[in-house]
């Protein structure tokens, strides 16, 4: 996906999460972040935003806790976010080739780009939950939201700064993600890390429905009878459990 589709992604998303938050009540609950309210996860996101640009022009700081964010009042909280966006996107774009850090090592700067798309992408979900709105996120935007969280997972890092992903280590348990439409995923949980590929294959558990769907379910903001699942249940239900952002 190129950097103009990440960027008008994240443009859509963070301007869709505004309008969702607009007029509603700033310390309403977010059921799918029980620990916030509205103001601190519209802070959580502008904030994100701005830390992800700084890691592309300057490199690491210490990952800022989202209870510190100050979006300012609500009928601010439009431009804010906005100009979040626009300084992540100024910043990868000025950045060129040049390799930036990540948590995973030195890679291109559109990776805070994806990361912070798909980030915006589901708490843009959160929000709509949180004040039953509508939520849509283009078929394109949802398959690689999630194989960049498939990324995520798989990666042996990972389980350095969340301990409970190492759970998600078995001994060749298989888990399918099918959509209605599309190539599917195969998730294997292998003894040193998850593997994963998309196919459309025999797996121990299958999720199957709208894609749309599979993604809520996938990142925990759908409950999993929102899909289909084909074989061993309590295999799904683990792999949920222990895939808590």
């Amino acid at each position: 996906m190129d950097i103009a589709r990440l960027a008008e992604g994240l443009h859509h998303h963070t301007a869709a999460l505004a309008r969702t938050v607009a007029g509603a009540d700033p310390d309403a609950p977010v059921p799918t972040c029980p620990d916030w309210p509205l103001r601190v996860l519209v802070g959580h996101v502008g904030q994100a935003h701005r830390w992800s640009a700084g890691n592309v022009r300057t490199g690491p700081t210490p990952v800022p806790d989202p209870l510190d964010a100050d979006p300012g009042t609500p009928d601010k909280w439009s431009d804010w976010l906005l100009q979040g966006a626009e300084d992540l996107t100024d910043a990868v774009r000025a950045s060129g080739d040049t390799p930036v850090w990540t948590f995973f090592g030195p890679q291109p700067a559109t990776f805070w780009l994806r990361r912070m798309l798909h980030d915006t992408t589901i708490h843009h979900a959160d929000a709509a939950i949180a004040t039953n709105a509508a939520f849509a996120v283009e078929p394109d935007l949802a398959a690689d939201a999630v194989s960049e969280w498939l990324e995520v997972l798989s990666d042996p890092v990972t389980a350095s700064f969340r301990p409970g992903f190492a759970e998600l280590c078995g001994t060749g348990q298989t888990l399918q993600l099918k959509p209605d439409d599309g190539e599917g995923w195969l998730v294997t949980r292998a003894p040193d890390r998850v593997r994963w590929t998309r196919a459309t294959a025999d797996a121990d558990v299958t999720l199957a429905g709208p894609l749309q769907d599979l993604l809520l379910v996938f990142t925990r903001r759908l409950p999993l009878d929102r899909v289909s699942v084909g074989g061993d249940r309590a295999l799904a239900e683990h792999w949920l459990a222990h895939t808590a952002a």
